[in-house]
Formats: structure tokens, C-alpha cells, sequence
């Protein structure tokens, strides 16, 4: 196949030339890239559309991106707002509207670093949820930019439970207004973008009451600010949340509410109407409230997710074809016990690097792991960099590639254990870790009942028999092709797969073995080694219940058995929950140690997070509002 044109995707490269690994992997490819390009596309006519939206945000200085990792986050926000403001100019002079063709390729190529995304939602929300007369009224304001919207579902101690959202919204009849409250703290609208210092009006979710009853969540049309000075309306508390895990670009903002009151025609009453005497009436289901939000989720997969994703690959495995971590054939390089003087290359150096690599890739994968889930376990507050999770994790990431990339690590312990393998094969000595390789025993697991599951014999000598498998079925694989003729170093390259499977097993075991026998030797006294008993019993059987693919495949572990693993494991879950406090608060970290709002002694978390988050320099009044939101405000205003 001939080479590839690679000029049209070089991005203006000061170089000039094209990697040449780079060229040569393209020179054989098998298949067209230009067609499964327009595949994925969706034809011939989308890529060009796409390329051309591409090649008029990039040409245009205004959207650069340059110098971004180096910018404060006012800076990233200003930025985001100038890009936002711009674009509707850049529309107007290309031709592109909502409805075109381009409009879709629009964020892609701005690469998200645009201010107004929840605006959109804000505006199909009343689309969706708003009468006819309401459309009418809203949506041209909405499109001109008269106005800036948000979306006030989110609240600081509710996410995803919509029907427990707390903010209220009592009808007054006397004065056909709704009366808007944040009865409580965990009651504050929190996270909702272009909150902290964009929006003018929200479409705010709250619980509706008529003279005490209650109607449960429906949607409303709220300003939050003025559209002469951008100054909060009265009984209107709403600033920036800070900094983030990333997203420093959007004004991610909390919103309160005190007695503001807001005209009957501003809820929003497609299918919920309050009549003027208090009258409720249904025309719909008031699961519609949240179709809105649904969009928005599978949006962001196209936006958020698949195309960050496909940004990853492809810078990595771009990366991966030019960065050469070492030489693949053998003697070409250094290995680690080469670097040593000759006196020193004994085998406790041998032993020591190789269990240390092993081990500090399982550790760190594991721990990055953990933290993610904690991460996660927090929901979105966890995202929020005061929670002291997002640092944490961008910390703990790094740790699996400093010190040795852990898949380079984990290459060398399985040398190290395909080398001992193959010398207990003939009957020469290993060292103390794997004299397991020369006396394991094939079998079948002993276990009759899920309570045998928690005896470490049993589930050891699973693991034992689990990392032997691998280690042998590895080494049979690498001798397999050896002996059909391919060399040593390319036999080896063929494995890697299978060798880095075999040394997670490894060291895996030695920690479940290790584990169960530092428990062993611990005091009965004070219940210690009952708790540390039930510890190590969860990592083990989280670990099988985790990999079962690994027990299960070549019956060493039965079906019926991984249901015995299964039940054990989830019934020391229940058992550990109880305990689960005290086990941290074991860890004895004060609070300034641990610097987070959420992860505080005495459980103060929303009231942390509403103090520091005010104490934000991003609260303060921004430069953007006076350079670009006023001319555009002012510009077309009008009166609402």
C-alpha cells in the first residue's frame, strides 16, 4: 500500500517530517484509513463538513488553545467566556446554525473549552417542558443572548435522587407568585455550570407546594441576576464553587434562595399547570421533568466520554511507536543487574529487583484503583477539589509510572519468575518465594461449604495454584516457540501478555500468603487479629470473586464453590461495614492532615464546603462580565 498522505494532519508542525517508525506503520497499513474515516463519520460529505468546521475554529486566533495548562483558573474562565462570546460571530460569518449540519463538529473542534454549554440545556429544557407561550417568550431571548441560562437541579446534599430535593417552591395566591426557599444548607443548588458567575436566569428544580400540600419536583424559571449590572436580585446568594478536579474553564456555581418570589407563568407547565386559585392540573407524566437531564447524559457520552477516549489512544499508542523504552533483543541494553558492578550481581539483587518491581506495580495499580473508587463513592462532590480526592488520585496516578512503568515492572518479575520456574523444571534450588513453582500439587479446592472459604489454607493454595497455572502455562507457550524457531527475544515479546498476567498472579498470592500469616502471629487480645482476620479474608475472597475467570478455568475451583466465595465474601462485607469508622479513624489523621471538606472528624461536610468554597478569589467580581457579558447583555437588551 503506498504511503499515506500525512500533510493534511499535521497540525502545522514546525518539523516539517513525520516520525519515520511513525511513517512506516502507516506505510502498511491493510485497510483505507480516509474510508473508515468517513464510516466513522458517517459518509464522505460528514468528514468534509467536519474537516471545514475543523479548519475554521483552528485558523482562528481567537480559539487558540495555546499556553492553556499554564492558565490561572480566572484565566481558563475568561478565556472560555471570550471563546463563547467570539463563536457567535464566528456563526454568523460562517453560516452555521443549530439546526446545520457543521453545529455537531462545533465542540469537538473548540476541544470543550467554551463558557454557555448549560445554556443549550437551559434552552431545551423550556422547549421541552415549556408551553407554547412560554417557547415563544423565552427561546428568542435564550438565542439572541439577551439573556445567559443555567440549569439549578443539583443540590449539595442530593444528586441524583431528584424526589429528594429540598429546595421549595410555595404558591401564594394572593399574589400569583411562587415564593422560592433553601430551607436548609444541603438545600443549596451546587454544580450547576455558568452558575458562578455567567448566568442571568436558571431553570430551577423544586418541590412545589399549594396551601401545604405537596406536588413534588417541577421546573422554574428563575433570574438571578441583573441584566443592567450583572449584580445578584435580591434574596439571590450564588458565587463559584472552586477549583476542580478539571473543568476550571466552568463557572461551576451554588445558588440560595430566600423568599425570591417569581411570576405563576414561570413554571414551566407543558404538562403541570397551577391555576390561579391553586388549581393543580397534571397533562402528563411528571417523570417528563426529567428528560432534560437524560439528553444531557447521552450527550456527554459522544462529547465527554468517546472522544476524550479516542484522544487518548491515539496520542498513546503514537507515543508508543516513537518513545523506545529499551532495546527488545537481548545484550542491546542494560538491564537493571547489569548496572551493578560484578561483585553485586548476586542472586539476593536478582531476587530483591524483581519482587520489588512486582510488587510495586500491584501496589500502585491497586491503591490508584482505590482512590478512584473512594473518588466515585463520594459522587460529585468527590470531583470537587475540596473533598482532597481529586489530588490524591493525580497523585497516587503517578505513582504507577514514576519509579518504573508498572508494565515494564511487572516484565521484570515475570523473568525473574519464568527463569526459576524453568531451573525448579530440573530440579535446581529457588529461592524461598517460589518453592511453591517445584512443589505445587494438582487437585482440586477442598472447600465443601462457603465457611471454608474463610479458612487461609484453602484460599491460599487457590491463589498458589492460580499463579502456577499462569507461570506454567507462560513458559510452556514461550518454549512452544522457541522450538518452532522464533528467537528467544521475540518468543518473549510474543508473551508479554501472558507474562504480565502471570506476575500479577504471583505477587498477588505472596500478599493473600503474607497476609494470612502476619494474622496469624498477631494477639487475640482486644479483638485486633479478629478484625485484621476478617480483612484479610475479604482481600482474598475479593480478589477471587474479583478474577473468577482465573479460578474457574481449569476447575480448580468449581461453579458451585465460586457461589460459596461469592456468599462469604458478601457476608464480610456486612460484617466489616460495622467496623468501617473505626478502622479509619485507626489511621489517626487530623484534619489539617487530611485537608478535605468531606473526609473531616466531625462530619461537618456541607458546611465545610459552602465556607471554603467562599473563600474562593473566583468569587470576586471577573473582568469578563465588564469586557464581554455587559456589550453582549446591553447590546440587545430588552426588557423582561
Amino acid at each position: 500500500m503506498a504511503l499515506l498522505d500525512t500533510s493534511k494532519y499535521s497540525q502545522g508542525s514546525v518539523l516539517g517530517s513525520v516520525n519515520p517508525d511513525l511513517a512506516s506503520e502507516r506505510q502498511t497499513a491493510s485497510f483505507s484509513v480516509e474510508k473508515l474515516t468517513a464510516l466513522l463519520d458517517g459518509g464522505t460529505e460528514q468528514t468534509r463538513i467536519r474537516r471545514a468546521v475543523v479548519e475554521a475554529i483552528e485558523s482562528d486566533p481567537v480559539f487558540s488553545r495555546e499556553n492553556q495548562y499554564f492558565q490561572t483558573q480566572n484565566e481558563r474562565y475568561e478565556a472560555a467566556v471570550r471563546k463563547a462570546v467570539h463563536l457567535q460571530r464566528k456563526m454568523n460569518e460562517m453560516g452555521w446554525t443549530e439546526n446545520g449540519p457543521e453545529y455537531k463538529y462545533i465542540y469537538r473542534a473548540l476541544s470543550g473549552d467554551v463558557a454557555f454549554l448549560l445554556h443549550r440545556v437551559f434552552m431545551r429544557s423550556i422547549s421541552v417542558l415549556g408551553s407554547d407561550k412560554q417557547i415563544a417568550k423565552w427561546i428568542p431571548l435564550a438565542t439572541q443572548y439577551r439573556l445567559i441560562g443555567s440549569y439549578a437541579q443539583t443540590e449539595l446534599g442530593h444528586g441524583t435522587y431528584l424526589q429528594g430535593l429540598e429546595t421549595t417552591a410555595v404558591f401564594d395566591t394572593a399574589t400569583q407568585e411562587f415564593i422560592l426557599n433553601t430551607p436548609k444548607i444541603s438545600a443549596m443548588k451546587w454544580w450547576p455550570g455558568d452558575m458562578g458567575r455567567s448566568a442571568t436566569h436558571t431553570v430551577l428544580f423544586a418541590q412545589l407546594y399549594i396551601h401545604g400540600k405537596c406536588y413534588g419536583i417541577h421546573p422554574f424559571i428563575v433570574q438571578i441576576r441583573s441584566l443592567q449590572d450583572h449584580s445578584l436580585c435580591p434574596g439571590i446568594t450564588a458565587g463559584d464553587i472552586g477549583p476542580k478536579m478539571n473543568f476550571e474553564h466552568t463557572d461551576n456555581g451554588y445558588l440560595m434562595l430566600k423568599n425570591v418570589r417569581i411570576p405563576r407563568e414561570n413554571m414551566l407547565s407543558k404538562f403541570c399547570e397551577v391555576r390561579p386559585d391553586g388549581t393543580y392540573v397534571r397533562t402528563g407524566s411528571q417523570q417528563i421533568n426529567y428528560f432534560t437531564m437524560t439528553t444531557v447524559r447521552i450527550s456527554l457520552i459522544s462529547d465527554e466520554v468517546i472522544t476524550p477516549m479516542m484522544k487518548a489512544c491515539t496520542i498513546a499508542i503514537r507515543y508508543s511507536v516513537v518513545r523506545r523504552q529499551s532495546k527488545l533483543k537481548p545484550g542491546s541494553s542494560a538491564s537493571w543487574t547489569d548496572l551493578l558492578p560484578q561483585h553485586q550481581r548476586s542472586p539476593v539483587h536478582f531476587i530483591l529487583h524483581a519482587l520489588s518491581s512486582g510488587f510495586k506495580a500491584v501496589i500502585t495499580h491497586h491503591c490508584t484503583a482505590a482512590v478512584e473508587i473512594c473518588l466515585r463513592a463520594c459522587g460529585g462532590h468527590g470531583y470537587s477539589q475540596l473533598s482532597g480526592l481529586p489530588s490524591l488520585y493525580t497523585k497516587i496516578l503517578a505513582s504507577c509510572i514514576y519509579e518504573g512503568e508498572n508494565t515494564i515492572l511487572l516484565l521484570q518479575t515475570a523473568r525473574f519468575l519464568i527463569k526459576c520456574f524453568m531451573a525448579a523444571s530440573s530440579g535446581q534450588p529457588v529461592p524461598p518465594s517460589v518453592t511453591y513453582l517445584a512443589a505445587v500439587k494438582p487437585g482440586k479446592c477442598p472447600a465443601k461449604n462457603k465457611l471454608d472459604f474463610l479458612s487461609p489454607d484453602i484460599y491460599t493454595e487457590a491463589y498458589q495454584h492460580v499463579a502456577f497455572r499462569l507461570i506454567n502455562s507462560t513458559a510452556a507457550k514461550l518454549q512452544d516457540l522457541i522450538q518452532s524457531g522464533a528467537k528467544k527475544h521475540d518468543a518473549w515479546n510474543q508473551c508479554t501478555v501472558q507474562l504480565v498476567q502471570a506476575a500479577k498472579a504471583h505477587c498477588h498470592y505472596i500478599t493473600v500468603k503474607n497476609f494470612a500469616e502476619t494474622v496469624e502471629k498477631l494477639e487475640t487480645k482486644a479483638g485486633i487479629q479478629k478484625i485484621m482476620k476478617h480483612l484479610c479474608d475479604l482481600f482474598a475472597l475479593h480478589g477471587i470473586f474479583s478474577n473468577t475467570g482465573a479460578f474457574l478455568h481449569d476447575g480448580y475451583i468449581s461453579a458451585a464453590q465460586m457461589d460459596m466465595v461469592t456468599s462469604s465474601y458478601l457476608d464480610l462485607l456486612a460484617i466489616i461495614r460495622k467496623d468501617a469508622v473505626p478502622l479509619v479513624d485507626a489511621f489517626d489523621f487530623t484534619d489539617k492532615s487530611l485537608n478535605s471538606a468531606l473526609g473531616s472528624y466531625d462530619g461537618q461536610v456541607y458546611q465545610r464546603l459552602y465556607e471554603w468554597a467562599q473563600k474562593s478569589p473566583t468569587n470576586k467580581m471577573s473582568p469578563a462580565y465588564e469586557r464581554y457579558l455587559k456589550p453582549l447583555l446591553h447590546n440587545t437588551l430588552s426588557k423582561l
